[in-house]
């Protein structure tokens, strides 16, 4: 029987099918494409399962294949990587300007996962009415200035007290399968609250202390939104570290860079120092944010450095 993954807890499994939510288990190991995994099976995931009568208990026996996958290093194991999700449609990146911030090198890490299988992403500010510092106003205007031109539209929220958010984001969520993703504390738990009551997530407040997030959801979780639609809450992210890519790849996964690739004098070009760069040229143009060329730097020589 076909199954889709709704929670995931590790051990545990629980699916949604044509005989309705059920509990189980994996049996044996499953070879994910050479990919050394914490998470075999992700919530999003296809699976084929069986009942067996003996046991009183549901045995995934497959995995279907991926049409995509939103994956990070794992923080846990070296040489180990987690998928967030996967057969998602789109990608809602939750942030917030302060307590805590989220930075721009995590967003554009994000980013370069989500531009490896094309998912489309947005950037949701949450918290979006308790500015009351002009640095802050002015860090809201730079995500726009930067991210809005790439075409991941920057989206100014409060999941706490604007009363119309459903309208806001409705147009955005029906009939897709939406992964929330986002530092602990952005608030991922009370936007799905609101948006669907009967999820029912617990949520708790920023640590006064250290004006960061405390990790509430455990475990990724997938709830049906409308008739066709789902939204999966994930747990808060601390880091975001990207899985090996060849410096000549890196670019690609840059929407900005990318428009310039075949453009420079090598082929090989890693958009350093090399003669003839066009992404160089661009840059000393305006045509590409400081911002975001420093994101790459950091990425490519990081990736270097693990080599």
């Amino acid at each position: 029987m076909k199954g889709r993954v709704m929670k995931s807890t590790g051990s545990w499994y629980i699916l949604q099918s044509e005989k309705g939510t059920i509990s189980a288990r994996l049996r044996g190991k499953f070879k994910q494409e050479g990919l050394k995994l914490t998470n075999p099976i992700s919530v999003g995931d296809w699976v084929d399962w069986d009942y067996e009568e003996q046991q009183e208990t549901a045995v995934i026996r497959d995995i279907l294949p991926r049409e995509n996958y939103i994956i990070r290093k794992s923080t846990r194991k070296q040489q180990f990587s987690h998928i967030l999700a996967s057969n998602i449609d789109q990608a809602f990146l939750v942030v917030t300007v302060r307590d805590p911030r989220t930075s721009l090198g995590f967003i554009d890490r994000f980013l370069v996962s989500t531009e490896s299988f094309r998912i489309p992403a947005y950037i949701i500010v949450n918290k979006a009415d308790a500015l009351s510092k002009e640095k802050d106003v002015e860090y809201l205007s730079l995500l726009k200035e930067i991210y809005d031109p790439l075409g991941y539209p920057v989206l100014k929220i409060s999941a706490l007290n604007q009363e119309n958010l459903i309208e806001v984001l409705a147009p955005f969520l029906h009939g897709k399968t939406t992964l929330l993703a986002g530092h602990s504390g952005v608030g991922k738990s009370t936007l799905l609250n609101r948006l669907i009551p009967q999820a029912n997530q617990a949520t708790r407040s920023v640590s006064k202390f250290t004006s960061k997030g405390v990790h509430t959801t455990t475990f990724a979780e997938m709830f049906a939104f409308g008739d066709e639609g789902f939204l999966i809450d994930t747990p808060g992210i601390k880091e975001f570290g990207i899985l090996e890519i060849e410096d000549q790849e890196l670019s690609h996964y840059f929407v900005d860079l990318r428009r310039y690739l075949g453009q420079c004098r090598y082929h090989n070009c890693k958009h350093v120092n090399e003669p003839g760069c066009a992404v160089m040229e661009a840059l000393e143009k305006g045509e590409i944010h400081p911002y975001r060329y420093e994101s790459y730097l950091n990425i490519l020589y990081e990736e270097d450095s693990h080599r």
